[in-house]
Order: C-alpha cells, then sequence, then structure tokens
C-alpha cells in the first residue's frame, strides 16, 4: 500500500523541462582569440605573397566563427592591411617592419581569410587578398607638396634604375648584383625634378669584375648560396644632376616550404613582372588555398563567409530573446563588437 501510495505521489510531481543554454556570444574583433587568428592569418599572407612589401594588421574588419563540434570552429576573417618598409624577402621580423606613412602614399590591403582552429590550434585553409594605392586626391588634400607614385615602368622610372645598378656594381668589389624586380617609386616635378625609386637585386656568381666583359651569362646564385638585398636610389635630374644609390644585401636565408625565394628564378632582366606593368604599386593579389584544406577554390572563402553570417545573425537573435534584464536609465551600450580598432591609419 505504501508503495502504491509513493508511486501516485511521484507520477504527480511537476515536471521541470531543461531550458536551452544560450548560445555563446558572437566573437568581437578586438577579442584576444580574434587578434590572435589575424596574427596567424597575416604571417600566412606574407609567407605566400611573391612580390612587393610585407603587410600589417591595420583592422580587423569583421569575424564570423561557425562551431563544427567540440574544440572544432571554422574562423572566417576580414582584414585591412596596410604595406610596410620591409620587402617581401627581408628577414626582418613583421614586428619590427614600419607600416608606411599616409604622405608616403599608403597601400592598402584587403583580405578574407578562412581558418580552423582544432584544439586550440590555428591553421590558415585558404585566404583571398588584393591591394591598391590611396588616392591621389586624398594625398594632395593632406600633403599637397608630396611626390606620389609613379608606374612601375614609368621612363624616368627605369631609368634611374638602370643608372643606380650600373653605378652601384661599377663600384663594388663583391658580387655583381642583379635586378629582381622594382618595388616602388615617386616623381616630385617641384621645386626639385627628383626620381626616387627602391629595387630589389640578387648576387650573382660573377664579380663585378667579370661582369664587365659579359654581364648577360652572370646567374643568380643558387638556392643553396642565395643572397638577396634591396636597394634605394635618388636621381636629381633639375636644377642640377645626382645620383645616390644605397643597396643592402641580406645575406643567405635558408628557405621555410612556402618561401618565395625561387620564384625570382625567373627572368626578371627588366625589373618587372607582367602583373605589375602599367601599375603604380605590386597588387598584394593573393589567392590561396592550403594543400591540407578540403576547399576546391578559393571563390569558397566568400559562400562559406556569407554561410558563416548568416550562422552568426541568427546567434546574434538567439541571444537577443535571453537578453531579458532591464537597463537603469543613463545606460550606455558597449561599441558594436566589430569592425576593431584602427592600429595605424584609416583609409
Amino acid at each position: 500500500m505504501k508503495a502504491l501510495v509513493a508511486l501516485i505521489l511521484l507520477v504527480q510531481l511537476p515536471i521541470h523541462k531543461a531550458v536551452p543554454a544560450a548560445p555563446p556570444a558572437p566573437l568581437g574583433c578586438d577579442d584576444p582569440e580574434s587578434v590572435a587568428a589575424a596574427e596567424v592569418a597575416v604571417n600566412y599572407i606574407n609567407g605566400h605573397s611573391h612580390h612587393g612589401y610585407k603587410f600589417a594588421l591595420n583592422i580587423i574588419k569583421d569575424i564570423h566563427v561557425v562551431h563544427q563540434g567540440p574544440n572544432n570552429d571554422l574562423i572566417f576573417l576580414e582584414l585591412d592591411l596596410l604595406e610596410t618598409r620591409c620587402p617581401i624577402l627581408s628577414p626582418t621580423p613583421l614586428e619590427n617592419c614600419t607600416v608606411r606613412s599616409f604622405a608616403e602614399h599608403a597601400v592598402e590591403g584587403d583580405c578574407d581569410v578562412k581558418l580552423q582552429k582544432v584544439d586550440g590550434t590555428l591553421s590558415v585553409l585558404a585566404s583571398k587578398c588584393h591591394s591598391h594605392a590611396d588616392s591621389s586626391e586624398d594625398i594632395r588634400k593632406v600633403c599637397p607638396g608630396c611626390a606620389l607614385l609613379a608606374s612601375l615602368n614609368n621612363t624616368e622610372v627605369l631609368e634611374t634604375v638602370s643608372a643606380a645598378l650600373n653605378d652601384y656594381n661599377s663600384k663594388t668589389t663583391d658580387s655583381y648584383l642583379r635586378l629582381l624586380e622594382i618595388g616602388r617609386a615617386k616623381i616630385q616635378y617641384h621645386p626639385v625634378h627628383s626620381v626616387v625609386t627602391e629595387f630589389a637585386v640578387g648576387a650573382t656568381n660573377c664579380s663585378a669584375e667579370e661582369a664587365k666583359a659579359n654581364a648577360g651569362a652572370c646567374q643568380l646564385l643558387p638556392e643553396d648560396q642565395s643572397n638577396f638585398g634591396f636597394c634605394t636610389a635618388v636621381m636629381v635630374k633639375h636644377p642640377s644632376q645626382d645620383l645616390q644609390v644605397d643597396c643592402q644585401l641580406y645575406g643567405h636565408q635558408v628557405p621555410a616550404p612556402h618561401t618565395p625565394l625561387l620564384s625570382w628564378r625567373q627572368d626578371t632582366s627588366a625589373g618587372l613582372v607582367p602583373s605589375a606593368v602599367g601599375f603604380i604599386n605590386h597588387n598584394l593579389g593573393l589567392s590561396h588555398n592550403n594543400p591540407a584544406a578540403s576547399e576546391s577554390s578559393s571563390s569558397e572563402i566568400l559562400r562559406s563567409m556569407l554561410s558563416a553570417k548568416s550562422v552568426t545573425k541568427r546567434a546574434v537573435a538567439d541571444a537577443a530573446q535571453h537578453d531579458k534584464v532591464p537597463r537603469p536609465v543613463g545606460f550606455v551600450p558597449p561599441p558594436p563588437p566589430c569592425p576593431g580598432k584602427i592600429l595605424h591609419f584609416d583609409i
């Protein structure tokens, strides 16, 4: 009888349904996790870029996280980068590279990057970037007298680079240097007509003296001896004439698996790759898939990014439904989680 009563009472007990937990709040662009992912992405981008200069993070524009399972997330980033003064072949760590100022005619890079985070370890699956120089009009507003970037195949630019390299090779007692590519150039007409150029060079298997007989026979040093460097040259054309050249060789560098060093072994005797002809800057133009990734093409990044945005919007809406805490009078809501803060300046 007692057992029957106990059973009846048990049946009559109210059943409490489990309340689903609120979804995690979306990750903000300035959160430590976002910054860590952006750092991995920027290092990946620089590591797979073959021309021009290294880029530094300026703004995390957006971030979306798609949970794949326990300790397994896909992360989609939209990044704004800025060109630094470090050539892509420079061994200088990115944190020691100076971002070019706005008045130097800055170059901005826009990148979409897909990463995966498994058990706390981040890896890049794919990236897609392009870059562009700031408009001449914007530079003129801030610095009316500043020189502007010139086309990399401008006649005066090519003339200056050729004269500078010949001048250096005629005076050095070391290896004959060969032009790899022109990095950037600026021309100023007033009050002094001058041309400023920056260009990458490589040491060859000839001494400067040997090259006088047949410079065309001089080849870049083999991979296990390679020695690349960078030169700056200023040619004053009016009212007086002057040429100043400064070259720095980096010494032999042991290439990493993804290093761009081997890409310089094409014939760049003109100092220009086809993609640079007629342009004022090397386009970051990076579209790269990690061989370990399952994506069939970089266009998958864009489709995945759109999908991630829709998932995140639903998560935000769900989180808002759970946030019913009344706000006190005078409450100022926190800033939106994205975009993040500007680390250098906005273009």
